[in-house]
């Protein structure tokens, strides 16, 4: 369904229970939003083809970097999860293949019983330094690269604005 009236029932279900009269987008608005959508989808469509070159998913990667910032490569299951948007289930059956390829490993957490720990192998340090100024490059070329320093600038202004209810997590 679009997002847009011009191109939507008068009424939807919603509306209809509630009683309350949808705002739609206004048609700049519109464009913004379809942009934004396209935007990020081609670049993570491309950065993710870079990755699997090398071996790599981009939760994969996000795994591997995001451990790699805890001096230890360590972090628990929760905090790993809560960092990725995923439920701590999904993120636990990634893990388990990437245990498998060795390039984690799990180990009791100390502070919750219930929980575990994530931990970066020997393998998944080498397999991320390996990987990494590939995957930098190809950020830049998808991404960076393609904005003028001012815009740059715009737009991480506008994702930390827009990321902030997620800061929490």
């Amino acid at each position: 369904m679009s997002t847009n009236e011009a191109d939507s029932p008068v009424e939807t279900e919603s509306s209809a229970k509630t009683g309350s009269p949808v705002d739609w987008l206004a048609p700049d608005e519109e464009r913004a939003w379809r942009a934004y959508l396209r935007m990020v989808t081609a670049v993570q469509v491309r950065t993710a083809q870079d990755l699997a070159e090398l071996g790599l998913s981009e939760p994969d990667y996000e795994v591997l970097s995001t451990l790699s910032e805890h001096e230890d490569g360590t972090s628990t299951l929760h905090e790993q999860a809560a960092k990725m948007g995923w439920s701590r289930s999904r993120l636990s059956r990634h893990a388990s293949r990437m245990e498998a390829r060795e390039l984690i490993r799990r180990a009791p957490d100390p502070a919750d019983g219930r929980g575990c720990l994530l931990v970066l192998t020997p393998t998944g340090w080498d397999t991320l330094r390996d990987a990494a100024p590939s995957h930098v490059a190809s950020v830049r070329r998808h991404f960076v690269d393609r904005l003028a320093p001012d815009e740059l600038a715009a737009l991480g202004r506008i994702a930390q604005k827009l990321s902030a209810d997620r800061d929490g997590l």
